[in-house]
């Protein structure tokens, strides 16, 4: 329902009702002004376009508390959302008032002050799904985040980090008493979270595999949480029986889990890992430890411990494993995300072609050779 009516004081007025019946009004000094707006409204109802005038007036931080609260995340992913779109300079303006050049702005001075170009993406991803969803909702009807333009990420071949055999040693002598954790990540393909949330009965010592089951999440203590594994990353990882015996936790259990005992019964079930203070590594104590190892390596900063993990995969390439075990050991939910990420490990097609015609060639040539021996 649609209408235009000259008021008493010479002012036009439009007005219609949305799909929720809800009427909504506009005066205009001309008739003419009056039907162009409400020709505009009922176009975007009917393209889909529309948004709620008075729902666009609340500001960018009122709008993504909603937002938030409608997801279904891990914690870890709802941090990040968090850091994501709390970083943006529009916090306090109404989301309607948020225009493309604002988030170019935004994207451009993060840029300029050395935020990672893959940061910045990240960053980028949840601001674009925000605006997203908010133009579902009828909060805006367009989204100011489409077609920004981002820096140019470097090729993973060029910013990957390997650990070489002697490093891995020379990292494990370093270790001291995290020296298991550390074997875990690089022996097991093991992420931070997940090694940290490692229990005696995931190691199976009669057939050699740990059970991915669990991650810790937070990075300090009040923030430490137990989680199931990132979607997908549930998995048994086979593992060498001398990786079983580094990782043997001994017989002092610690509290706070629990496993059955033979009568059913539930007793403590101890985390593999703990900090010398009992706690269970989150995110920055298991990070600090590695800074200590890799300040005593003289290693770069960029040298993280998912640089273990990497270590971990490209070993396994090296060794001939195809992708789909590889995706399964490192606990990917699609092989297309381990190409992704480890491409330009594995041997290309020229290289396999030069490797079997070579050969080949030698095959033969011997025949040849040998058919040419006098007798």
């Amino acid at each position: 329902m649609a209408s235009i009516k000259q008021r008493p004081n010479g002012v036009w007025r439009a007005r219609y009702r949305d799909q929720n019946g809800k009427e909504h009004t506009k005066h205009e000094r001309t008739k003419r002004a009056a039907q162009r707006w409400l020709d505009e409204q009922t176009a975007a109802i009917v393209t889909g376009q529309w948004a709620d005038p008075g729902a666009g007036r609340a500001t960018w931080d009122e709008w993504v508390a909603r937002w938030i609260g409608m997801q279904v995340w891990a914690d870890g992913t709802a941090t990040s959302a968090r850091t994501a779109v709390e970083s943006v300079p529009w916090r306090l303006k109404a989301i309607r008032d948020v225009k493309h050049g604002d988030v170019q702005t935004w994207v451009t001075k993060e840029s300029e002050r050395g935020l990672a170009a893959s940061t910045i993406r990240t960053r980028l991803n949840y601001v674009q799904m925000a605006f997203r969803a908010a133009v579902d909702n009828q909060v805006i009807s367009r989204n100011p985040a489409s077609r920004v333009k981002t820096p140019r990420i470097r090729k993973r071949e060029a910013t990957m980090k390997i650990l070489t055999a002697e490093q891995v040693n020379a990292a494990l002598d370093a270790a001291g008493d995290f020296r298991p954790f550390v074997a875990a990540c690089v022996f097991a393909g093991l992420r931070l979270g997940e090694a940290a949330g490692l229990q005696v009965g995931d190691v199976n010592r009669e057939v050699n595999t740990i059970s991915v089951r669990r991650q810790v999440q937070g990075t300090s203590i009040p923030t430490t949480t137990i989680t199931p594994p990132k979607a997908g990353s549930e998995r048994e990882v086979f593992v060498p029986v001398e990786l079983v015996d580094m990782l043997n936790p001994g017989p002092v259990p610690f509290p706070g889990t629990e496993r059955e005992d033979g009568s059913g019964s539930r007793e403590p079930e101890p985390f593999l890992f703990r900090t010398p203070l009992g706690h269970l590594y989150n995110r920055n104590s298991a990070g600090e430890e590695w800074r200590r190892i890799r300040r005593k390596l003289g290693l770069s900063e960029d040298v993280t411990i998912h640089t273990l993990r990497h270590t971990f995969a490209s070993n396994l390439i090296a060794s001939g494993c195809d992708v789909v075990t590889v995706q399964r050991a490192l606990g990917h939910s699609q092989p297309s995300i381990t190409l992704n990420v480890y491409s330009h490990l594995w041997p290309s097609a020229e290289d396999k072609t030069r490797s079997a015609t070579a050969t080949f060639m030698g095959l033969v040539l011997g025949t040849a050779d040998s058919s040419r021996t006098p007798t």
